[in-house]
């Protein structure tokens, strides 16, 4: 777990330490007030512990702070109206906390603020209406809290914003449509509120699709399958039906028989999935990418694709994939999930995958969006036409079990094993804190079409099965195998070198293994020497 105990006082004055990042710790008590002492801090981050206690005012003394991180659930109190006394502020990260109180409107003071997320929190009152004041705000997050009032026209002034979620509160009236000035929006949601109204006529924000407006009883209009009535007060204020049976469709994403779905047997600590013999199940589906379809009659075809048993298209230690196909030639994976591992409720679960359609890299598999209900548990994201390294090495169709697809030569190879590389570079060096995979295996590598390695199932460690033995792989008896005529014109100093970096990272002291950074470092001088 890393370090455990109190974060301790700090007795003498570090003006000159600028990075204090404790993130991902076991780390409990309240957080001293001694750090002010750090007075040239720049970077602060305490998230993804068990600190609990207030948020120090104090904090505010700390004028050169660019970057402040405190998720922790047991922290609570209120946000320090204070902290708008940071003017250099880019960064408020306070989602995930217990705090309560509104949001103070000296926030806005913090001119150079680019992200603020306060989302998951017991915040009241209204969104304060000088936002607009932040001109560089890239991401807006204060979803699931009790905000109310209306939504203030002047976030429409936040032209530079690209990620804006205002769900799961309690905002009422229409939405503005001065919203119409955020052209560079690529993730947008104003879901499960007391909106009402019709929906403005604004592509940049319809192209989100149905499940970034509905579960808001009086609003109407595109996307939703919902058409506002022209006669003023007829516009009955519920869920049309069909949005409920999108939603239904949305729920019934799986293939074969509801006789062929079994529950893995996971461990008596893992979370199990209840069967149901009903197909109607009512639950929320989320969708992070603009290129899946929102309409009902689209997500209906592609159920009915899905009741196919060809289309399942494999399984792993979380539960079994599917592809689908919608009109238009649109085609994603769909994964229902057959444990939930350590994740309890639908609140941990939207958590989990939310903070997983943020993590975006070349060789990740995207998420596309999610579904829950109390019976199904769905993940959805873009389907890779090449498959896994795994198949393409030992199990290609129409070729020898020794050989394998033979369009994988060894520069091929050395790409697949660069762009892996690269993937776990940067859940273990770029995201705070630190993402460890857990599972990383070549069925969990695919290939897009043109041999690039696109890492799957990553962060997926809270889903896992609990068993006493996992992970417990030993890797000395895993042979690997490379066919001889794969080797022609290859050098034999860079096949010298691919394999003693092999050898080292499969080292049984974690210290002389070396990081992801230097595994790239590394693979990019041996493909440099192969180009050259």
């Amino acid at each position: 777990m890393g370090f455990g105990g109190e974060i301790p006082e700090i007795e003498t004055y570090c003006e000159r330490l600028e990075f204090f990042d404790v993130s991902g710790n076991d780390l409990n008590g309240e957080i001293p007030s001694s750090i002010t002492k750090c007075s040239g801090l720049k970077y602060l981050d305490l998230s993804f512990n068990r600190l609990n206690g207030n948020i120090p005012v104090r904090i505010a003394d700390l004028k050169r702070l660019l970057v402040i991180r405190l998720a922790n659930r047991s922290i609570d109190g209120t946000i320090p109206a204070q902290f708008g006394s940071i003017e250099w502020l880019e960064v408020l990260d306070l989602h995930n906390l217990k705090l309560a109180g509104e949001v103070p409107d000296e926030i806005s003071n913090c001119r150079f603020l680019l992200e603020l997320d306060v989302s998951r929190n017991s915040l009241e009152g209204g969104i304060p209406q000088n936002l607009d004041n932040m001109t560089y705000l890239v991401t807006l997050d204060l979803h699931h809290n009790q905000l109310n009032g209306s939504i203030p026209l002047t976030i429409g002034n936040l032209s530079n914003i690209h990620s804006l979620d205002l769900s799961e509160n309690f905002p009422s009236d229409s939405i503005p449509f001065t919203l119409k000035n955020l052209k560079n929006l690529t993730q947008f949601n104003v879901s499960y509120n007391n909106l009402s109204g019709a929906i403005p006529s604004i592509p940049s924000i319809q192209q989100f699709g149905f499940s970034a407006f509905f579960h808001n009883q009086g609003l109407c209009g595109t996307p939703l399958d919902d058409p506002c009535s022209a006669t003023p007060g007829a516009h009955k204020p519920k869920l049309s039906a069909s949005a409920i049976v999108a939603i239904v469709a949305a729920a019934l994403i799986v293939t074969g028989s509801w006789e062929e779905t079994r529950r893995r047997e996971c461990g008596s600590r893992s979370t199990p999935l209840a069967s149901t013999e009903s197909n109607v199940i009512i639950g929320k589906l989320v969708l992070f990418s603009k290129k899946l379809p929102s309409r009902y009659e689209d997500w209906e075809a592609g159920n009915k694709a899905l009741l196919d048993k060809e289309c399942l298209i494999g399984g792993c230690s979380i539960g079994r994939v599917y592809k689908t196909t919608f009109e238009g030639g649109i085609t994603t994976a769909v994964k229902k999930l057959e444990t939930l591992g350590t994740i309890w409720n639908q609140e941990e679960f939207e958590h989990e995958i939310g903070r997983l359609g943020n993590l975006q890299h070349p060789n990740f598999v995207a998420f596309q969006g999610y579904y829950w209900s109390s019976s199904m548990q769905l993940i959805l994201s873009e389907f890779v036409s090449n498959g896994n390294l795994h198949d393409n090495l030992l199990n290609y169709p129409g070729t020898s079990s020794h050989v394998g697809n033979p369009e994988l030569n060894c520069p091929r190879r050395i790409q697949i094993a660069l762009g892996t590389a690269r993937a776990l570079a940067y859940l273990h060096h770029d995201c705070r804190p630190p993402v460890l995979h857990l599972n990383v295996k070549s069925s969990n590598i695919l290939l897009d079409k043109n041999y690039n390695a696109k890492l799957s199932d990553y962060s997926l460690g809270k889903f896992l099965p609990l068993l006493d033995n996992y992970g417990s792989i030993d890797i000395h008896n895993v042979v690997g195998y490379i066919a001889p005529e794969c080797l022609l014109g290859f050098a034999e100093n860079e096949l010298i070198q691919v394999m003693k970096l092999g050898l080292i990272c499969t080292c049984e002291t974690p210290l002389r293994r070396p990081s992801m950074a230097e595994v790239v470092q590394v693979l990019e001088s041996i493909r440099n020497g192969l180009e050259s």
